[in-house]
């Protein structure tokens, strides 16, 4: 059972939601991405999603996508993501790490290649926004038999084929997105998100986690209380984006840009 399962697992045996943040690997620079992982775990994330920069996102909003420029700009590489988790893994062996991102930079570097890259320093899933399930046959063949997860986007307008593919190749956990749109819009029908949720776990047994449009305590329970748990990007990104580059921050500076998930992970204590 991969890191991911595990921590899953044991949530829901306490009937407790996970929770996920996103953030951008080297936003604002590469220097504070380490620290402020350690700082979402202190807060109470149980699973990290790093995003690898990415110079043309699909699915990015805004907020996300100035956060991809101003690691970019900084030069932030796949290899230096990578070096980001074994950094963390010095320390941390425990908050399971998911990369996310395009297919592009994994391309390049070569699937077995990137997968071997990707185990020895300590990641537990990757997420790739623009494979499709059914094309994934070079990424299955390099990761899981190193153990790592394959996690999918679920959206509102994926059709019947797409989800089953979807839930027959995915791993750790689905992602479902809670909106048409890009991240950081606002989710505006609840019911449907309910009723799509529903039907999945008809056709999977995974745990159901909902993205796009969390942003406060508030929306975070409004989606606890019909899913697994809550990944949280756009709001975390928009915090970090007021960080300067080439500043010295302590750790409670840092614990105060990502306050918002401590908040978040209060109240999703309380549900």
């Amino acid at each position: 059972m991969s890191r991911i399962s595990k921590i899953i697992a044991s949530l829901q045996a306490q009937n407790k939601k996970v929770l996920i943040p996103y953030l951008v690997a080297g936003d604002p620079e590469k220097g504070l991405t380490v620290q402020l992982m350690h700082a979402l775990v202190k807060s109470g994330a149980h699973i990290i999603e790093l995003g690898i920069p990415f110079s043309d996102p699909s699915s990015d909003g805004t907020v996300i996508q100035l956060g991809g420029e101003r690691a970019l700009r900084q030069g932030t590489t796949l290899l230096d993501v990578l070096a980001m988790v074994t950094e963390f893994r010095t320390t941390d062996q425990q908050t399971p790490i998911v990369l996310m991102g395009y297919l592009n930079p994994i391309e390049i570097m070569g699937y077995e290649t990137f997968a071997a890259a990707a185990h020895t320093a300590g990641v537990d899933g990757v997420l790739v926004v623009d494979l499709p399930a059914y094309e994934c046959d070079e990424l299955f063949a390099a990761v899981r038999p190193r153990g790592i997860d394959t996690i999918f986007l679920v959206a509102p307008t994926t059709t019947a084929a797409r989800e089953a593919a979807i839930c027959e190749n995915s791993t750790g956990y689905l992602y479902y997105v809670s909106l048409k749109g890009v991240t950081g819009a606002a989710i505006t029908d609840k019911t449907a998100i309910r009723d799509k949720i529903s039907h999945l776990r008809t056709i999977t047994n995974l745990p159901v986690v909902v993205g796009f449009g969390i942003k406060d305590a508030e929306s975070a329970r409004d989606m606890a209380d019909i899913s697994d748990g809550v990944i949280v990007g756009s709001a975390l990104v928009d915090s970090i984006s007021h960080l300067q580059v080439g500043r010295r921050y302590s750790e409670d500076e840092l614990m105060e840009v990502v306050s918002v998930i401590a908040i978040i992970s209060e109240a999703l204590k309380k549900h």
